[in-house]
C-alpha cells in the first residue's frame, strides 16, 4: 500500500521507484472513519465488513464495493482524497496504447492498470487500486521508471484497456463489447431494467466474453468453479475440459449473480442447487444455455451447457456411422412399430442420434411426439414436450397422454424407472414406433437393465427391435494431421478389446495418423468429434436368450457370433481410415 505518513501538512504524491518509496502525506483519519463521518456507510455495515475482512484478508474498500455497502461513485472521491491520488475520468484516459518497455499486456488487464504517459523517466498509470503496493513495485522493477499512480473507475479502465490493446481485449469487443451478446426475453422492459443495473458493473463484459469465446471455441460446457484461493474457469471442448484465463477470486459473487439474473434464478438463494435457462443471440444466431448452480465449500459452482441450434447434425452419415451400420440402422428406424434404444453415458451423443433418426423418418403422413428433459433442440414438424416433475408432468404421466394423441412415432428422452419402461413397451406393442435412451455401457446391457426393471421377458422379446450403443471420439485435426509409424501393443485384458481379443493387425502396424497441434485445433491435435457404434439387432437367436433371461454377457457373445461389431472394433476402423488415434479409442472405450 502507498505509505501514509503522519507528518502533517497537505496531501502530496511522491513518485514510486528507483529506490524511492511512494509517499502520501498524512491522513489523520482512516478511510473508514471518513466514510462514516460523511454518511457513506453505517457503523453496523462497517462492523460486518471488518468481520469479513478478518476471514478473507481482502482490502476494506474492495469489500465495501463487493458487498454493495457503498457505490463506486461515493467511494472513489473519498478514497482519492484519502490517498492523495488524483481521480481521473474516462475522457482523461488514452485511446491509444502508450509504449511501455517490458510490460506484459496480460498483467495490465489482470491488475486493471493502464499506462497513461511516459516522460522523463516517469511512468504515469491509472489504477483501480493505487494502494496495490506489489503492482506498483512490479511496474517500477520491470520498466525501470518511477511510477506515478492515478485513480480510475474499474469500468473505465476495462473499457480503455480494450480500446488500447486490441479488439479482443479484456472484454473482447472494444467499444461494442456489450453488443456481442444480446439477452433475449419476452419481457423487454425487464431486460432494459437489468441492462441499466448491470451497465455499471464490469462483470457484465466478462460474462459476455466468457460465453462468446466458448462459442467461438466450439465448447459444449462452461464450468465456473470456486476454490479456496482461486476461481477456475474451464471449457469442455470436444469432450475434454480445458483451463482458460480466469478472473480474480473476488469477482466470483458478482459473476454468479450476473449469470443468475440472466437465467431468472434467485440470486439470494445460495444454499440450494438451481437450474435455469438463458437465450442469447450471438454472431447472428440464437444460442440456448442451460444453467446449473451447485453450492460447494467455497461458494456456488456454475455450469452452463451451450446448445447451438445451428450446430446440430441431423445427417446420420455426418455423425460417423459406417456404411453397413448406417444401412442396418436406417432399415430399423422405418419399422411400423416396436422399441429402439440408444445407450451410452452422458455426453455420448445419444440425443443427437435420435434427432437425426427422427429427421430421417419425419414426413407429412407421420405424427411424431417427443417428451424430453429438457428439449435440447427444436425440430420442425415434431411435437416436443418438456417434462416438469414439480407439477406432475413426468415421463410416465406424459407418455400416457401422448399415447392418447394418436402418434405414429414417440421419442422418450430417457427410460429412468420401471413405470416409464412398462408404458414404453406397451406403446411399442400397440402399433407405435418408440425411441428412447438408457444409461448402460454397451448394447447388451440395455436388455439386462429392462429385465431388472421388471419388464416381462416375453413382452421385451416381442417389442424390442434393436439397441445402439455409442461413444464420441475426437477427430484428428485436418490442418496438422501427419502420418506416424509404429506398432501399438494390444491391451492384455478388458472387455471390448475386439471380437478376436486383440487389436487388428491393420491397426497395430502400417499407416497411422496423429495431430501435431496447430492454431486451428488449439494445439490439441484434435478438432471435432464423430461417433463409434455397436448395433445389436434383436433377431431370433437374441430373442430366445431374452426369453431365457440370459445374462448380458451371453447376449453380447451371441450378437457377436451373428455379426455385431463392438464399439472398440468400430473404433479400429476409424483408426485405419485416419480419422482418429488408437489412444483416443482406448480412452473412450475403457471399462
Amino acid at each position: 500500500m502507498l505509505e501514509v505518513l503522519r507528518n502533517g501538512g497537505a496531501p502530496a504524491i511522491v513518485l514510486f521507484g528507483r529506490g524511492v518509496e511512494s509517499l502520501v502525506e498524512p491522513q489523520l483519519k482512516s478511510l473508514e472513519e471518513i466514510l462514516v463521518e460523511r454518511g457513506r456507510v453505517s457503523l453496523e455495515d462497517l462492523r460486518k465488513v471488518r468481520r469479513l475482512q478478518a476471514e478473507r484478508g481482502e482490502r476494506i474498500e474492495r469489500l465495501l464495493l463487493d458487498l454493495g455497502f457503498v457505490s463506486e461513485d461515493d467511494l472513489l472521491p473519498v478514497y482519492s482524497e484519502h490517498l492523495g491520488v488524483p481521480l481521473v475520468a474516462r475522457k482523461d484516459l488514452p485511446n491509444e496504447a502508450v509504449e511501455t518497455p517490458g510490460l506484459n499486456v496480460k498483467f495490465l488487464r489482470h491488475a486493471k492498470i493502464l499506462p497513461v504517459g511516459l516522460a522523463d523517466g516517469v511512468l504515469t498509470v491509472a489504477m483501480a487500486d493505487p494502494g496495490d503496493r506489489d503492482a506498483l513495485h512490479g511496474l517500477s522493477v520491470v520498466t525501470g521508471c518511477q511510477v506515478k499512480p492515478l485513480l480510475a473507475k474499474e469500468k473505465d479502465l476495462t473499457e480503455a484497456l480494450e480500446v488500447c490493446y486490441g479488439e479482443h481485449g479484456a472484454g473482447g469487443g472494444g467499444e461494442d463489447g456489450d453488443g456481442l451478446v444480446e439477452f433475449l426475453s419476452e419481457d423487454e422492459e425487464d431486460v432494459d431494467h437489468l441492462r441499466d443495473l448491470a451497465s455499471e458493473a464490469p462483470v457484465i463484459r466478462f460474462v459476455n466474453v466468457l460465453i462468446n469465446r466458448a462459442v467461438e471455441s466450439r465448447a459444449s460446457d462452461i464450468h465456473i468453479e470456486p476454490f479456496e484461493n482461486e476461481l477456475k474457469v474451464r471449457y469442455r471442448i470436444d469432450g475434454v475440459l480445458q483451463d482458460v484465463d480466469a478472473p480474480q477470486r473476488r469477482l466470483q459473487a458478482a459473476i454468479v449473480s450476473r449469470i443468475k439474473i440472466m437465467a431468472k434464478l434467485n440470486i439470494a438463494e445460495r444454499r440450494l442447487p438451481q437450474d435455469g435457462r438463458i437465450k442469447l443471440r450471438m454472431m447472428g444466431k440464437e444460442i440456448d444455455l442451460r444453467v446449473s448452480t451447485l453450492p460447494t465449500l467455497y461458494g456456488e459452482s456454475v455450469v452452463l451447457r451451450i446448445l447451438d441450434r445451428g450446430s446440430i447434425v441431423l445427417d446420420l452419415e455426418a455423425l460417423g456411422f459406417p456404411p453397413d451400420t448406417r444401412k442396418e440402422w436406417e432399415d430399423l428406424i422405418v419399422k411400423p412399430y416396436g422399441m429402439i434404444l440408444v445407450t451410452g453415458p452422458t455426453g455420448s451423443g445419444k440425443t443427437t442420434t435420435l434427432y437425426g433418426s427422427l429427421n430421417k423418418v419425419n414426413s407429412p403422413d407421420k405424427k411424431i411426439v417427443t417428451i424430453e428433459d429438457p428439449v435440447e433442440y427444436q425440430l420442425d414438424g415434431v411435437n416436443q414436450i418438456h417434462v416438469k416433475p414439480q407439477i406432475g408432468l413426468t415421463f410416465a404421466n406424459g407418455l400416457r397422454s401422448i399415447v392418447r394423441q394418436d402418434p405414429d412415432v414417440i421419442m422418450i428422452g430417457e427410460i429412468r424407472d420401471a413405470e416409464t419402461a412398462e408404458i414404453a413397451v406397451q406403446a411399442a406393442l400397440t402399433g407405435h414406433l418408440v425411441f428412447s435412451t438408457l444409461h448402460t455401457n454397451d448394447a447388451a446391457g440395455a436388455i439386462a437393465r429392462l429385465l431388472e426393471m421388471g419388464i416381462e421377458d416375453y413382452l421385451l422379446a416381442s417389442s424390442l427391435l434393436g439397441v445402439l450403443a455409442q461413444r464420441l471420439v475426437r477427430n484428428i485435426c485436418p490442418e496438422c494431421r501427419r502420418e506416424v509409424e509404429g506398432v501399438i501393443a494390444p491391451p492384455t485384458q478388458g472387455r471390448g478389446v475386439s471380437s478376436a481379443g486383440v487389436i487388428p493387425a491393420a491397426v497395430t502396424s502400417g499407416k497411422q495418423y496423429e495431430g501435431a497441434g496447430c492454431e486451428n485445433c488449439g494445439n490439441t491435435g484434435f478438432r471435432g468429434r464423430s461417433g463409434i457404434y455397436e448395433l445389436l439387432l434383436v433377431d431370433d437367436p437374441v430373442r430366445n436368450l431374452i426369453l431365457k433371461r440370459s445374462s448380458a454377457d451371453a447376449v453380447r457373445e451371441k450378437a457377436i457370433e451373428c455379426g455385431m461389431r463392438i464399439l472398440r472394433d468400430d473404433g479400429w476402423l476409424k483408426v485405419t481410415e485416419g480419422t482418429t488415434t488408437v489412444s483416443e479409442i482406448i480412452r473412450v472405450t475403457r471399462d
